[in-house]
C-alpha cells in the first residue's frame, strides 16, 4: 500500500510520531503514580484504594468516547477529529491543575480521557491504513516498543516533579507535553484516509459499520482477548504504588522498580517485530498466552501460600510483562486485520471494549488489594484464562496456526 503518505514521511518519522501520540495516554496515567498519595493527602481522601480513582475516571473518559471518534475519523479524516481531541486533553488537563476537591479532578480526568480517546483511536486506524498484515505486526511492535519506554520514565519524571513542585506541576507539565506533540503532528503528519475511502456519518453507516466489526468472529475475539490481557495491566497499575511500597517496602524505589519491568515490555515490543514477519502473529501470541496465564497461575498458588517474597514476585512479573508485550501488540493487528475498510469504526470499537473493560476489571482488581500482592496475582490468571478462551473461539480450538479465513500472510480481505 503505499500513497503520498509515504513519500512525505519516512518509516522510522513515522513510527516515532505515532509512537508520540501514544505516550499521552501512558504519560497520563504512568507519570500520576507517585503523586497519588499527595492528591489524596490534599483533597481529604480518606480511604487509600480511592486514590486509584484518578486513573479509573481517565480510562473510563478515554474508553467511552472513542466510539464517537470511530465514525468521525472514517467520515473526517484522521487529522482533524485527532488534533480537536488533544486540543481538549490540553485545556483538561491545565484546568486540573486547579482542581480544589477530588470530585472535580475526577470530573476533569474524565475530560481528559476523552480528548485522549481521538488519538487512543486515530492512531491505530492510520497504522491500518498504511500497513496490513504481519508488516502491520511489525510496526505496530516498534510502535509500542517506543511507546512502552514511557513507563520507564515517567514514573521518574513525576517523582522529580514532585521534588521541585506541588503535584499540580504533574498537569502542567502533561499539557505542555500534549502540546508539543499536537504541534510535531499538525506539521508533519498528513492526510491518510483518501476523500474517496471515507464512510458517510448516518445513522445507517454507522451502524454497518459496527455491524461489519461484531459480526466477524475472528476480529471480535481477539479484541476482547485484549481487554483481558489489559484489564490485568491495569489492575497493576492501579495497586503498583500500593504493592511496591507498602507491600514490599520499596520506598523511592518505587519509581526504578516500575521503569525495569516497563523496560522489558519495551524489549518484548522490539523482539516481536524483529520475528512476527517470520515466525507469524499466532504462534508468537498463542506461545505468549500461554505463558502469560501460566505466570499467573505459579504467582497465584504462592500469593495464597503466602510464600511471594519479593525476590519471587518480581521475576514472575517480568515473565508476565513480557509475555504481554508478544500477545498484546499481536492480538491487537489480528483483530484489525479483516477490517481495513472500516478501520476507524473498528479501532473505535475495540478501543472502547478494551479501555472500558479494562478500566472496570483494572477497578476491580485494584480495589481488592489487601496488602498482599494476591490481587495482582490473581488478576493475571484470571483474565490470562479469559483471554485464553477467546482466542480459541476466534480460532474455533486451534492453535499455532495461521488461520482458515485471513492467513497471516494473505493480503487484507474485507469483511463484508
Amino acid at each position: 500500500m503505499t500513497n503520498h503518505f509515504t513519500r512525505e514521511l519516512s518509516r522510522p518519522h513515522f513510527i516515532a510520531l505515532i509512537a508520540a501520540l501514544m505516550t499521552m495516554n501512558a504519560i497520563a496515567v504512568d507519570v500520576m503514580l507517585p503523586a497519588l498519595p499527595y492528591m489524596g493527602e490534599a483533597l481529604g481522601v480518606a480511604n487509600e484504594n480511592e486514590r486509584q480513582f484518578v486513573i479509573t475516571s481517565y480510562m473510563l473518559g478515554m474508553g467511552i468516547a472513542v466510539l464517537a471518534f470511530g465514525p468521525l475519523t472514517d467520515r473526517f479524516g484522521r487529522r482533524a477529529p485527532m488534533l480537536a481531541g488533544i486540543a481538549l486533553y490540553i485545556v483538561a488537563a491545565i484546568a486540573a491543575a486547579f482542581a480544589t476537591d477530588f470530585t472535580t479532578l475526577l470530573v476533569l480526568r474524565f475530560i481528559q480521557g476523552v480528548g485522549a480517546a481521538s488519538a487512543r483511536v486515530i492512531t491505530t486506524a492510520i497504522v491500518r491504513d498504511k500497513y496490513s498484515g504481519r508488516e502491520m505486526a511489525e510496526v505496530m511492535s516498534l510502535t509500542f516498543m517506543v511507546f512502552m519506554a514511557i513507563p520507564i520514565v515517567a514514573p521518574g519524571i513525576g517523582q522529580i516533579l514532585l521534588l521541585t513542585g506541588p503535584w499540580q506541576t504533574i498537569f502542567i507539565f502533561m499539557g505542555v507535553l500534549a502540546a508539543a506533540i499536537s504541534t510535531w503532528a499538525y506539521f508533519k503528519l498528513p492526510e491518510t484516509l483518501p476523500l474517496d475511502k471515507r464512510r458517510p456519518l448516518s445513522a445507517g453507516a454507522v451502524v454497518d459499520g459496527f455491524r461489519v466489526v461484531f459480526t466477524n468472529r475472528m476480529a471480535i475475539f481477539y479484541g476482547l482477548a485484549g481487554m483481558f490481557l489489559f484489564g490485568a495491566l491495569m489492575g497493576f497499575i492501579n495497586s503498583s504504588q500500593q504493592v511496591y511500597v507498602e507491600t514490599y517496602g520499596l520506598g523511592m524505589w518505587f519509581t526504578v522498580a516500575f521503569a525495569a519491568i516497563a523496560g522489558l515490555m519495551a524489549v518484548s515490543s522490539f523482539t516481536n517485530s524483529r520475528v512476527v514477519r517470520r515466525v507469524g502473529m499466532r504462534r508468537l501470541s498463542h506461545g505468549a498466552i500461554l505463558a502469560y496465564t501460566a505466570g499467573g497461575a505459579v504467582m497465584t498458588a504462592l500469593a495464597l501460600a503466602d510464600m511471594l517474597p519479593f525476590i519471587v514476585f518480581y521475576p514472575l512479573l517480568a515473565v508476565v510483562f513480557f509475555a504481554f508485550g508478544w500477545a498484546s501488540s499481536n492480538m491487537n493487528s489480528l483483530s484489525m486485520e479483516p477490517l481495513g475498510k472500516v478501520a476507524g469504526t473498528a479501532a473505535a470499537t475495540f478501543g472502547f471494549i478494551q479501555t472500558v473493560g479494562a478500566a472496570i476489571m483494572g477497578m476491580i482488581i485494584g480495589q481488592a488489594y489487601d496488602g498482599t500482592a494476591l490481587n495482582i496475582s490473581a488478576g493475571y490468571l484470571i483474565m490470562g484464562l479469559l483471554a485464553l478462551g477467546c482466542v480459541l473461539i476466534a480460532e474455533k480450538g486451534k492453535l499455532f496456526g495461521v488461520g482458515e479465513q485471513y492467513a497471516d500472510d494473505a493480503p487484507v480481505v474485507d469483511a463484508h
